[in-house]
């Protein structure tokens, strides 16, 4: 804070600094909290709100994944739905897939999400231990420190995605392009402007 309201080192008992020191505070922003969610101090509500953050931003880190994986190596040999003659080069890539998908893929997908929430307790890592703890880690380290480095990395990372993949499904719906012609610029028609 600025000087107006004095010296914010005076202030140790706000509400403001209770998550000061908490994963995710980067500078140069630091603690950042426009809306003000946190301005009551509820530790039980920071942990609910940080393992929903992570959990969007690992699905938004596979999700970028996932809309540009099948425009560089492309899709799977075979069928979707074998009973209906559906193959997967028959989706098209982008916002697109969405209403060639059948109603029973869409179940699948739908129940498997249920089935992830349920196998790891409904919001259990951040009633019982620590926010996006699931009960394996991937991001681990015997220096405190290096492990620091990469759980921030990873809050990070997962903030960018969470706005890459909105920016990309605004370009795929507004636009209409998918894969080079959306990173790289290349036209979707052969001859144009680009």
């Amino acid at each position: 804070t600025g000087s107006a309201w004095g010296d914010w080192a005076l202030y140790t008992d706000s509400p403001l600094r209770a998550f000061e020191n908490e994963l995710g505070v980067q500078a140069p922003v630091g603690f950042w909290d426009p809306i003000g969610f946190t301005a009551d101090g509820d530790v039980e509500a920071f942990k609910r709100r940080r393992a929903t953050e992570l959990k969007h931003g690992r699905i938004s880190m596979l999700a970028c994944m996932g809309y540009m994986t099948p425009e560089i190596i492309g899709k799977f040999p075979g069928y979707l739905s074998p009973s209906t003659g559906l193959k997967y080069a028959d989706i098209p890539n982008g916002l697109g897939a969405i209403s060639k998908v059948p109603w029973e893929g869409w179940f699948q997908m739908v129940f498997y999400c249920l089935f992830v929430e349920y196998k790891s307790g409904f919001g259990k890592d951040w009633k019982e231990g620590t926010p996006g703890d699931l009960g394996w880690k991937m991001l681990t380290a015997s220096d405190p420190e290096r492990k620091q480095r990469k759980l921030q990395a990873e809050i990070a990372n997962s903030r960018l995605a969470m706005t890459a993949i909105l920016a990309m499904f605004f370009q795929n719906g507004t636009v209409g392009t998918t894969g080079p012609e959306m990173w790289i610029g290349k036209a979707p028609v052969p001859g144009s402007a680009w």
